[in-house]
This record gives structure tokens, sequence and C-alpha cells, in this order.
């Protein structure tokens, strides 16, 4: 709590000063200042009574509007009863109290908007992170190297080439074509260190570069960067009401009528008995001040928003309040397998050379990659990556080189056929070859390798597992009371050897699903699942699921638009920790209810079966409201995140 506090009042002369709620409590406070000395000290009223009229005016005239508003549209807004209650109070010459009341009541909406705001900034200031300009390079034509202009960033279109110098912050997000470097990622990402980054590599729009000049192609536009998103969709949240706010909401006019009714009786019942008149106007005053319901009002949004914000600088987008709250409640994982628990796209897990031929496995990769070059099929695209750092095999025929393969042919769903180093090499579906009796045993994907029409080896594929899935699936496991789930379009054999590698029990699997199946797995679970998926084919599943979590980087349009929450970076470890941060969030709003209704409980019997003073009243009911809502931005710390 204090650690929060000191957040927030930090930077206080720029901060607060530029908030208009703040500007008009400090009007107010100064206007009571100025009167209350002089009152106090015996001066005549034509010089502190303005005063005092100056406080109540500056203080009271934005939450008097609003709640005149309120009314008109037939709701009773506790702001309004806030300002009865201090002009009640001056009305029977309480006219220090009724201000007192008034100074209070400003401050703690000052403190209110700090905190919204404060939430807010802790997102919106991602994107003033990106810069405004870039430079964007274009060929010359009949010149040697390219030409430097700088450009607005947000006129960057996807292809664009834009040169990011050391020290520089990158202005879009896009992939490295020529250099190496090292990015502070630690706005987007929130990775400690430094990230190194080579040709290939991704690089995000905001992130700080280090010593080396990068050149790097546009992959996105301005307005769909990371952080942009990030913005966009915190945004939305915030524009949302969690159930929990509804509900108070919902019974917050009816509480208000009912605190006007119950202080018309605590007003009339002592008055009947004889009470006077001074007296009884200002217990009931009192009694409105002190039962209003603000700090309950405010229990709830400031801890989910705070949560939002700061998953949203980690990397996970919460699309709204109702998600951060429902997020936390799961009690169940279903997990999609291809691009979730696994990387989406094959490697080259084994070579087998046949004996016969007699070709190393060096040497069947090197004229497998070779014949492949030129196919753009996945499978061909891994064996060209897995031979890319082979060195060259010699002897080759003057008609190639060593890096050439030439008499392409692609036959869809069976292979692809060349000549390299003078043999023809045909690499392509075991079953659409007629080799489909002589496959190895593997969890993944069998590809043969013929040379000049005999059977020379076998190069064996798989997808791998994703980094960070494992420790994944083990955090989700203890924060939830039933085993995950395995839910897959794919052979039953794959999907129990990923299960096996993450922890997935093999009770837990289930294969050969079609889209729709899934979501009627996912239904068929019961309670509250959360599912977390990529595709196309995972969308049903997403939407059928009590929440749902795509993969920011592989997941389709589809999957993206339909899930409740986003992986901006698809690392599985953020899962956890987000539900972790919803709980915690939820915990913190039970504890503002409580805190909020103790203060209440206490304030309002203090008045009833004692004498509470008015500006104690006051203090205690505008203090619980300060209170309450800075335990809710104790989630923004990045130690929330941590935990």
């Amino acid at each position: 709590m204090c650690s929060c506090m000191v957040a927030l009042v930090q930077p206080a002369d720029t901060r607060l000063l530029a908030l208009p709620e703040a500007r008009w409590a400090a009007v107010s406070t100064a206007a009571f200042l100025l009167a209350l000395p002089c009152q106090l000290l015996g001066a005549s009223a034509w010089l502190w009574g303005p005063l005092y009229a100056a406080a109540y005016l500056a203080g009271g005239w934005e939450p008097a509007l609003e709640g005149l508003r309120a009314l008109r549209a037939k709701t009773l807004d506790v702001d309004l009863l806030m300002i009865v209650a201090a002009l009640g109070a001056a009305s029977i010459g309480q006219v220090m109290d009724g201000a007192l009341l008034i100074v209070i009541f400003a401050t703690s909406g000052a403190m209110e908007a700090l905190a919204t705001a404060r939430t807010e900034d802790s997102v919106r200031g991602l994107l003033g992170l990106a810069p405004p300009t870039a430079t964007r390079l274009r060929p010359v034509s009949g010149a040697v190297g390219e030409a430097e202009e700088t450009v607005e960033a947000s006129a960057l279109a996807i292809g664009d080439v834009i040169l990011v110098r050391p020290g520089e912050r990158v202005g879009a997000d896009g992939r490295v074509l020529d250099g190496a470097s090292d990015l502070d990622q630690a706005t987007i990402t929130g990775e400690p260190l430094p990230v190194p980054k080579a040709v290939g590599d991704e690089v995000f729009a905001g992130t700080l570069n280090g010593t080396g000049a990068l050149r790097v192609r546009v992959e996105r536009d301005p307005s769909d960067t990371v952080i942009a998103r990030v913005v966009a969709l915190v945004e939305e949240a915030s524009r949302t009401k969690a159930p929990t706010q509804l509900f108070v909401e919902r019974i917050e006019h009816r509480y208000a009528l009912g605190m006007v009714a119950a202080t018309v009786l605590v007003f009339a019942v002592p008055l009947a008995f004889g009470a006077d008149l001074t007296g009884a106007l200002l217990r009931a005053m009192t009694f409105m001040i002190v039962a209003s319901p603000c700090a309950v009002v405010l229990a709830t949004m400031p801890p989910l928003l705070s949560a939002i914000a700061n998953a949203g600088r980690h990397g996970v987008l919460i699309k709204s309040a109702v998600v951060m709250e429902r997020l936390g409640r799961t009690d169940r994982i279903a997990y999609d397998k291809t691009g979730t628990l696994t990387e989406g796209t094959p490697h080259l897990t084994k070579i087998l050379p046949e004996p016969g031929p007699g070709f190393s496995e060096h040497e069947l990769l090197s004229l497998a990659a070779r014949a492949e070059h030129r196919s753009e099929h996945p499978l061909a695209r891994a064996i060209v990556a897995a031979a890319r750092d082979l060195p060259p095999l010699p002897p080759l025929p003057r008609t190639a080189t060593h890096e050439e393969a030439y008499d392409f042919r692609s036959a869809p769903g069976c292979g692809v056929t060349a000549t390299v180093a003078g043999r023809e090499v045909t690499v392509g579906s075991p079953e659409r070859l007629g080799e489909g009796a002589a496959v190895p045993d593997t969890d993944g994907t069998a590809v043969v390798v013929r040379v000049d029409g005999v059977r020379a080896g076998w190069l064996l594929l798989a997808d791998r597992i994703r980094p960070g899935a494992p420790e994944a699936v083990t955090a989700l496991n203890r924060l939830t009371t039933a085993p995950p789930v395995l839910l897959t379009g794919d052979s039953p054999r794959a999907a129990h050897a990923v299960a096996e590698q993450t922890g997935i029990p093999a009770d837990g699997v289930r294969a050969g699903l079609l889209p729709h199946e899934k979501a009627e797995a996912v239904r068929d679970l019961g309670g509250r699942v959360l599912f977390v998926g990529d595709g196309v084919n995972d969308a049903p599943a997403l939407a059928a699921a009590h929440t749902g979590i795509a993969m920011g980087r592989a997941g389709s349009d589809l999957a993206l638009e339909t899930a409740d929450a986003v992986l901006v970076h698809d690392d599985l470890t953020a899962v956890p920790k987000a539900v972790a941060l919803s709980r915690r969030a939820r915990r913190l709003v039970v504890q503002n209810l409580c805190l909020a209704g103790a203060f209440i409980g206490v304030l309002v019997v203090w008045d009833l079966a004692g004498h509470l003073p008015l500006p104690l009243g006051v203090a205690g009911h505008e203090g619980s409201t300060i209170l309450v809502g800075l335990n809710g931005l104790r989630l923004l710390r990045e130690s929330a995140w941590r935990e």
C-alpha cells in the first residue's frame, strides 16, 4: 500500500495538477485554508465567508452538475448526496464543517482521477515509446546503395525497409534483413536484459536498439503493431465492466434511495422526541455522509484494470474486465497441439540412410536439400533449413555448382525430382512413391529419398515442443483442480508423444478431432475450462470455452477475434502468470469490498449509537475511498506479474 502511495504522489506537482479534478480540488483547498484561520482569529464574516463560498463552489460544482444530470435520468448519484450533506451543514451554521466535507470530497475525487489516469498511462505510455519518425531506405536507379528519407512512422507500409541506427528506437514491427545488434525489449516483453537480434529475427516498434545498425523490413501496418494492439485492447477492456462491478452498480441506486429514506428517519425520529433541530439535522447529515457507498463503488474496477494493464505490458492482451475476473476462476485447462504446445513447423529429427546405396547422413541430406531448394512445401523448407550449414559435396559436374540443382520437377502431393551433382534425386511421400510398406517407425512424418531410382534413405521430420510448454503445463496444473486435456486433430500417436513430453496424462488425450468435435469436447469437460489454441480449427473451441486464449504470432485472424485473450509473443509460460494475476485481482476486490463495508459499518454505528463529529465522519468516509483506490493499484507493480 505504501509503495503504491509513493508511486502515485512522487510527481504530484506535474501529474496531479494536469487533471481538472485536481486543479479544482487545489483551488477549493486553498480557499478553505485561507478562510479557516480568518474565522478562528475572529475576523469579520465578510472576509472568511466569501472564501468558504469559493471552497464550496470550486470543489462542489462538478459533482453537483453530474448528480443533477443523473437525477434527470432518474438515477440517484451518491456524489449529489455529498453536496446536499455539505449544504445542509452550512444551512445550520456548520459552514466550516460543510466546507471541510467539500474539500476532502474534492481531494478524494482528484485521487480517484489520478488512480484512473495512472492505470491508463501504464499502457498509453507504450504508445509514446514508438518514435514519431523513421528512416526509410529506397533504391536509387542507376546508383549503388540506397537513399535515406525521414518519414512519419505512421506512413510506413508493409514491405518498406527502414534503417535503425545505434541508440534509436525501432519505428515499426518487422524482421531484420541485415545487421546485428542487441535490443532492449523490456517495454514489450518485460525481459530485463537486451535480446540479440540478427538476420531473420523479429523486432518490435518502440524497442531500443543497442550498438549495431539494422536494416528492417516492415511486416505490420503501423496501426497493427504490438504496441498499438496492446493499447487498443486495453482501452476496450477499460470500457467493459466485470460482473462484480455490474452487481455493485445494480444495487447502488437502490442503496442510495434506502440511504435517503434512512437519513430522513435519522432526522425525523429524534426531532419527534424533542431533540433540537440543529443537532438532529447535523446527525442526519453525518449519517448521509458515512453511509454513502463511494468506497464500495470503487472497490472493483481499479484492481481489474490494473491487472489488465500489467498483463498487457507482459504480452498478454486481456480483452475485457469480464475476462480478467473470469480467468482466475479457471478450474481446468484444455490445449490444442499443433502451433500451441508445439511450434507448428516441422523440423528434421533423424536421417536414416539405406545400407545398399552407401550414402552417409551428410550426403543424403545434402542431396535432398538441393533437390527441395525451390519447393515451397513446409517439409521442404525444414529439410533445406537443416542442411543450410552443411559443407559442399565434392566432386560436382561442370554443369552444376554445389549450390544448384537443375531440371526441377514437382508433383503436388507426391514430391519433387531434380538433377543434383549429375544424379536424379527424388524426395517425396513414401505412399505416393510406392515405398509405404518400408516406412520406418516414427511419431512424425517420414520422407523417402531416391537417387537414380533407388531408395537411398529416409528423412524423419516432426514438430518440436514449444519452448516453455512443459513448464507452463506444470504451473497451470498447480493452479487448477482437474488434470489438463489435449484436444487435437492429429493422430493419436503424435498426440500421445506430445502429451508425454509436456506432462499431460495419457487419459487426457483426445485425438483425430474435427473443429466441431473440439468444441463439443470442451463443453463435455464441464466446469470452467480455459482453452488455449491458435488455428482456424480452434475457433469453435475458443468460443465454447469458459475462457479462450489464442497464440498471437501463430494464431489465425479468426482465432484472435474469437479468443478472450491473446498471447502476443506465443509464450505459454505467461498463461499461468495471467491466471495467478487474475486471482490476485479477485482477492483485492474482496479485500476492498470488506474494507469499504467495515468502514461504513463502524461509522454508521458510531453515528447512531454515539456522537460522531462531522469532520471525523468525513475523514473516515473519504479516507476509506482513497485507501480502496490505492489498494486496487497494487497490481500495477512489476512484482505482481512475477509473483
